[in-house]
């Protein structure tokens, strides 16, 4: 059952092939068997399989709900109540939370069974989910490579088919590089298009939720039920949610396809630019039109990204300071001691790197210089977005220049690893959907992922896309050795 679908497994409970019960049970003992990948913080187990019977019997009088009796991971930055959340941080290691986030209670709606929280860059912080104070997650297609970051647990979790699928968050790739590294499928939705009430905030205006699974159907089903506005959330939009799978299999006949040459330069590998290449012949054939397009500003977004995330990182996070919950140091002189140790002591070395950047791009001397600079160099890559929107419908290219990396292969040069997600972040500073779907296998046999971007509230569109994609290709079937 751990190889079947989200799709195909609502179809076996319904028609009893196997009860909640035994399908939570058998993931449980396969997150057991595989605990060396390091994939999960908290396993739930005994309030899983609780979930579960009641599911089981609710089914027995009641129509099921969309995801009933459906196993799910959690990234360990959403607030579950009565559980840890601690973003992979030593600083939230002891925090059980009081209430759900937004999106947490949506699954619980919808019938969804908690597995656990998975592992993740500290605070979501990296790109690798080697900042975890719980250590890294190591890549089911190769232990001694990155799963990526920072929803790398979710990730690994699912590609090793530890859960049927796992909710991720994305903050300049953080569900797209991570997905493009495990060989699945994870999706980015616009900027306010997911609740982020009770979702620990990094970066405040790019953070967003998104699902990761191993289809675009399944992305689509999750979708349905993490979309939609919620008044909790100053930042959530107030739009109409389409069915996202009512599309899915609408042809591409027509549909422009716009590929921009900046992805397509130096630092792309070369295994990774022929899989990329023989993914836009396979959509040729499907019927979409392709279109050279440009986005000039794209080169800069790395930069821009690496002031303005740190600026609103260093504010959100100065709540950490062991007053109110959270890690306290155990001895200090005074309250400005207390500050200072429990902040040095609780964060991880990447996390106070950037809390050190955004106070310094925020200050008064510097501001005009880097913050304001980097926010109008943000305007430009949107404008960049909207030209080339109307000349194609979607955006296809690379989400990674390379496979995977090795663990411990860029930790000690901070520059290399952001630059890792140098395709991945213009859709965030711009605020759109983006996804990235399997495209096969590098030569180091790696997976490759395949990045599409869409504009605005067009979620419906990248998702036909992918499925229309992957009902052409086997890239998605694909798994690990082992697992």
């Amino acid at each position: 059952m751990h190889r079947k679908t989200i799709v195909e497994l609502q179809a076996a409970l319904e028609a009893g092939q196997i009860s909640s019960v035994e399908l939570t049970q058998a993931f449980l003992d396969r997150i057991d068997h595989h605990q060396d990948l390091n994939a999960f913080i908290t396993i739930t187990a005994e309030a899983a399989l609780e979930q579960a019977r009641a599911s089981d019997d609710r089914r027995d009088h009641e129509a099921p709900r969309p995801l009933e009796g459906i196993p799910i991971a959690h990234k360990d930055i959403f607030c579950t109540q009565g559980l840890i959340t601690s973003c992979g941080s030593r600083m939230l290691a002891n925090f059980v939370s009081p209430y759900d986030a937004t999106v947490i209670q949506h699954f619980k709606a919808a019938g969804a069974i908690i597995l656990g929280k998975t592992n993740m860059d500290e605070f979501a912080m990296g790109s690798s989910n080697e900042t975890s104070f719980y250590g890294p997650v190591k890549n089911p297609w190769a232990n001694q490579a990155v799963p990526g970051g920072s929803s790398g647990g979710s990730a690994a979790a699912v590609a090793a088919q530890l859960a049927p699928a796992a909710t991720g968050t994305d903050t300049g790739g953080s569900i797209r590089q991570p997905a493009a590294l495990c060989g699945i499928t994870g999706l980015k939705p616009t900027y306010g298009r997911v609740s982020r009430y009770g979702m620990v905030a990094f970066a405040s205006s790019l953070d967003q939720a998104g699902p990761m699974t191993h289809t675009a159907a399944d992305a689509a089903l999750l979708l349905n039920i993490m979309a939609g506005f919620d008044p909790k959330d100053s930042t959530s939009v107030d739009k109409p949610v389409p069915d996202y799978t009512a599309t899915l299999n609408d042809g591409l006949k027509g549909l422009r396809v716009g590929l921009p040459k900046e992805y397509f330069g130096d630092g792309l590998a070369a295994d990774v630019a022929q899989a990329i290449d023989a993914s836009v012949e396979t959509l040729k054939k499907l019927g979409a039109n392709i279109v050279d397009i440009s986005l000039p500003n794209s080169t800069l977004a790395v930069p821009c990204y690496y002031v303005l995330a740190p600026a609103e990182a260093s504010s959100n996070l100065s709540r950490f300071d062991g007053v109110r919950y959270g890690y306290r140091a155990a001895d200090y002189d005074d309250l400005n001691d207390m500050y200072r140790k429990t902040r040095s002591q609780g964060f991880g070395e990447e996390v106070k790197r950037r809390i050190m950047i955004g106070a310094y791009t925020l200050s008064a001397g510097y501001y005009d210089a880097y913050y304001l600079k980097a926010q109008q160099l943000r305007r430009l890559i949107a404008d960049d977005f909207h030209t080339a929107f109307g000349q194609c419908d979607v955006i296809l290219g690379p989400t990674t220049p390379t496979t995977a990396f090795d663990l411990g292969a860029k930790t000690d040069d901070p520059v290399s690893m952001y630059l890792n997600d140098i395709y991945t972040i213009p859709a965030n500073l711009a605020g759109l959907p983006g996804m990235s779907i399997p495209a096969g296998l590098g030569e180091d046999g790696r997976p490759i992922g395949l990045q599409l971007i869409g504009n605005a509230f067009e979620e419906a569109r990248l998702l036909n896309v992918a499925h229309q994609y992957q009902q052409a290709t086997d890239h998605h079937k694909q798994t690990p050795e082992g697992y």
